[in-house]
C-alpha cells in the first residue's frame, strides 16, 4: 500500500511492504492493541537530540566582523541504528500500549539532507566588555528513513508477529534555532558563551517514520574556548554546552538533559587555507521519561572524528569562507550512528587583515 499525505502544505510518501496475514485472529488482536493504546504510552524519541554535534568547529571563540553574515550548510548523514533505538521508532510510529511485552529484532535506517541558514548579526558595541551576536537558524531538506524486521507482540497468552518493512520519506521545512553568543578576545585566548533554543514549528508528525521538526522546545546553553596564534598558524578549539528539552505535548514524552562537546584542530598553511582533524562527543546525563518500561532507562551516547578543510578568500568587500569536515560515530549507544559531511559557505564583512584572534569569523 503506498499512500500521498499533505502535512502542513509539505508533501510526504510512506510506502508499507509486506506487513503479513491480515485475516489472522492475532494480527485483528495486535491491530486492536495498536489503535486502541491510550497517548501517553505512544512515546519515545528515537535517540534523537535537539543538539546536532558537530555545528561548532575551528575559531568557535573567535570574536567576528561588525555587521550582518550569513552562513548556509549543506550537510549530510547516514546513520543506522538496531536495538533500543531502532525499536524506540517502531514504538512510536506503532503505539503500542505500555501493557504489552514487546519483543523487537528491528533495524532502522536514515538518509538526511538539509540546507542550514544562519544569517546573524554582530554588535559593535561592546556589552560586559565582550563582542555580542544574535542570530536565527532555519533548515529545509529531506528525511528518507526505513524500518524494517519482525515485531512480536503479546498480551496475556495472545501473541502477534509481522515481518516486513515502511518506508517514509518527507520534503519540507524543520524547527527554527535562535541563537545569542558573547566573545572575549585576550590574545591568542578567546572564550565564549552561547545559548540557544527549538521553536518547534517544522514538519512532525508522532505517528510518521521521517520529521524534519522535533515536536517540543528546548533550551541550550554552554561555552567555549579557542586558542590561535597567527605567527605559528596553530588553531584549537572546544565548544561544550548542556541541552534541557521541554515535554513532547502529542507523545507526553520528555528527552533527559544532554551534554555535548565539539572540537576541532587546525593548521594555517597560508594566510587563507587550513586544515585539521574535528570530533564530538555526546552523552545523555539523565534519563528520559514516558518510554515503554521495556526501554526504560533510555539514554543515548554518540562520539566522533574526522578531517577538515577550510579556506578563507575575498568576495568584493566581503570575505568569503568555505570549509569541509567529515564524522565517522563511534561508540553509540540508543541512537542511530553512521557518518555525516559538512560543506560550508559563509560570507561576512571582510577583515582588515590576515585572520588574527580579532577578525576571525567562522564558527560552523
Amino acid at each position: 500500500m503506498k499512500t500521498r499525505l499533505r502535512d502542513g502544505g509539505l508533501i510526504m510518501t510512506q510506502q508499507v511492504k509486506n506487513w503479513g496475514a491480515n485475516g489472522s485472529i492475532a494480527f485483528a488482536l495486535l491491530f486492536g492493541i495498536l489503535v486502541d493504546a491510550p497517548s501517553t504510552a505512544t512515546a519515545d524519541e528515537n535517540g534523537m537530540s535537539f543538539w546536532l554535534p558537530g555545528i561548532f568547529g575551528s575559531l568557535a571563540a573567535t570574536p567576528l566582523q561588525p555587521g550582518w553574515s550569513l552562513a548556509t550548510t549543506y550537510y549530510h548523514t547516514s546513520v543506522s541504528a538496531s536495538g533500543a533505538a531502532a525499536a524506540a521508532r517502531e514504538v512510536t510510529v506503532g503505539r503500542f500500549s505500555p501493557t504489552v511485552n514487546v519483543n523487537l529484532n528491528v533495524n532502522v535506517h536514515a538518509n538526511v539532507d538539509l540546507a542550514l541558514v544562519n544569517p546573524s548579526y554582530v554588535f559593535a558595541t561592546p556589552v560586559l566588555g565582550g563582542q555580542l551576536a544574535v542570530g536565527v537558524m532555519g533548515i529545509v531538506g529531506r528525511n528518507n528513513t526505513s524500518l524494517d524486521g519482525t515485531i512480536t507482540a503479546g498480551v496475556g497468552p495472545f501473541t502477534a508477529t509481522r515481518t516486513g518493512s515502511i518506508d517514509s520519506s518527507l520534503t519540507g521545512f524543520g524547527d527554527l534555532y535562535p541563537q545569542a553568543s558573547l566573545r572575549w578576545n585576550m590574545g591568542v585566548h578567546n572564550f565564549m558563551t552561547y545559548v540557544t533554543g527549538d521553536i518547534p514549528v517544522g514538519a512532525y508528525d508522532p505517528s510518521r517514520l521521517a520529521n524534519l521538526g522535533m515536536g517540543h522546545g528546548a533550551i541550550d546553553g554552554g561555552a567555549g574556548y579557542t586558542y590561535y596564534n597567527p605567527q605559528t598558524g596553530y588553531e584549537f578549539s572546544a565548544v561544550g554546552g548542556f541541552t534541557y528539552n521541554f515535554e513532547n505535548t502529542d507523545t507526553q514524552y520528555r528527552n533527559g538533559v544532554d551534554f555535548h562537546l565539539d572540537g576541532a584542530f587546525s593548521k594555517f598553511l597560508s594566510k587563507q587555507l587550513f586544515v585539521g582533524i574535528v570530533g564530538y562527543t555526546y552523552q545523555q546525563v539523565t534519563a528520559d521519561s514516558g518510554a515503554l518500561p521495556i526501554l526504560e532507562p533510555f539514554k543515548s551516547r554518540v562520539s566522533a572524528i574526522g578531517p577538515q578543510i577550510g579556506y578563507l578568500f575575498p568576495v568584493g568587500n566581503m570575505q568569503g569562507y568555505l570549509n569541509l569536515k567529515g564524522y565517522k560515530e563511534f561508540d553509540a549507544a540508543n541512537r542511530p550512528d553512521g557518518w555525516n559531511v559538512w560543506l560550508t559557505f559563509a560570507i561576512s564583512p571582510a577583515a582588515s587583515s590576515r585572520p588574527s584572534p580579532s577578525s576571525a569569523m567562522i564558527h560552523k
